[in-house]
């Protein structure tokens, strides 16, 4: 596994320092926080794979820590780790997209283990997906799937294929011709007419990143550019 980036968030000093200490030794990299107001502030300089939160916190307690951190990136795994046990609070944890919730006192193995189960999941499917980068936006080609720090957007598999295409030339204009035959295996007006809807399906699903667009060029085709 690699080198995961752990930001650690609870008040209990002693309790926090020994947990630390344990997921150090197991071969993490955790930055600790003493409140949530320093967890959102390291959040930003450390830019965590993972997030543990206490909930009960002085200045931001865990749940608005989470909330914060969502707007910020809807990737990053947050589990809560809290004495705080009721339905009510386990519903309301995973209605801020939290990803576990461990009900305090619990074994460090037990963590661990939930640690490790849910990056061996992320791992794999990295290893099977064909991914694209572009902008501040992640095409997860094999899944359909857009995602940017804020967003996550499924498109079709049709306009995947498109993506794709455009991806593989990013920067470069490919013909609409191309595209047809690449896509429907064949060029007349019927998928022209087709390959410019995809198009605005597709520029529309893009949206949520300002740093990219797809440039139409008449007569010539399509490309997908980043913005200087």
């Amino acid at each position: 596994m690699k080198h995961l980036k752990i930001l650690f968030a609870d008040d209990d000093l002693k309790y926090a320092m020994l947990l630390k200490e344990f997921l150090t030794d197991k071969g993490f990299d955790v930055t600790y926080a003493g409140n949530g107001r320093i967890a959102l502030e390291q959040f930003t300089i450390i830019k965590p794979d993972m997030v543990l939160l206490d909930i009960n916190m002085p200045e931001v307690n865990g749940f608005d820590v989470a909330k914060e951190i969502r707007k910020m990136d809807m990737n990053v795994i947050i589990f809560f780790l809290t004495d705080r046990t009721e339905k009510t609070d386990r519903l309301k944890g995973f209605s801020l997209k939290g990803n576990d919730y461990l009900p305090k006192p619990f074994y460090p193995e037990e963590l661990l283990a939930r640690i490790e189960e849910r990056f061996h999941k992320l791992v794999n499917e990295s290893v099977d997906e064909e991914i694209y980068t572009f902008g501040n936006t992640r095409f997860f080609y094999t899944i359909n799937e857009l995602r940017t720090p804020q967003s996550r957007v499924v498109i079709t598999s049709r306009q995947a294929e498109i993506l794709r295409l455009l991806a593989e030339n990013l920067g470069v204009t490919v013909s609409k011709e191309t595209i047809e035959i690449d896509i429907w295996g064949m060029e007349n007006m019927s998928n022209s007419l087709a390959l410019n809807v995809q198009i605005t399906y597709l520029r529309k699903a893009l949206s949520h990143d300002e740093t990219i667009k797809i440039e139409s060029f008449k007569k010539k085709g399509f490309a997908l550019i980043v913005k200087r």
